[in-house]
């Protein structure tokens, strides 16, 4: 089923309806953080660096992540469903939404580097779901600094991450929405 404008399909029902050309962009190097050396990071290896603050799971940002992803599983976009046929008390966010948010987690919580010119995903050497994520609760990370390797003109830093659900933090018992260990992978420039 197309809507005639230049043969594109239509929208799926559950698109939302947002002008994406109008995005305001975000210069990670200018954000408001401490800049460490390469040897304060070095140094920190194995410490929690910082807990970010809360960030709700709407349906909205649901809904705007199944149209992204096209993963637009009933358990994530439709409530009453959910209810009817899963089980849960109503929809749940995606996995790897909780996984995406470790980026605006981090911004918010790791040092900038001194020199770096560019920070780059570099993978993730283990991801695990434990606790699915009710819509309209909140989750925030606790990172911490695994490793640093040095390579040439770069490094690999290795940060773990508990991604907890409000009202069931771990200090307090509670199990993690989500652990990660993420790599990033920082290009330094010459007067680092």
């Amino acid at each position: 089923m197309h809507d005639g404008s230049l043969g594109a399909p239509a929208p799926h029902p559950n698109a939302m309806e947002h002008d994406m050309t109008q995005i305001q962009d975000f210069d990670p190097r200018e954000r408001p953080a401490p800049v460490w050396t390469v040897e304060q990071l070095m140094a920190a290896q194995g410490k929690e660096i910082g807990v970010s603050s809360w960030i709700e799971i709407t349906q909205e940002r649901v809904n705007m992540f199944a149209v992204a992803t096209d993963d637009r599983n009933f358990i994530h976009v439709n409530p009453e469903r959910t209810r009817r046929e899963a089980g849960l008390r109503g929809t749940i966010a995606h996995g790897f939404l909780t996984l995406s948010l470790l980026s605006a987690m981090s911004y918010e919580v790791t040092p900038r580097i001194e020199g770096a010119t560019l920070g780059l995903n570099y993978g993730v050497d283990k991801a695990r779901f434990l606790t699915p994520v009710p819509v309209g609760a909140r989750v925030r990370g606790r990172i911490s600094l695994a490793e640093v390797t040095r390579k040439p003109g770069a490094l690999i830093i290795a940060w773990d991450a508990v991604v907890e659900i409000e009202g069931a933090e771990v200090a307090a018992g509670g199990r993690p929405a989500m652990i990660a260990r993420w790599l990033s992978h920082i290009t330094l420039g010459h007067k680092a």
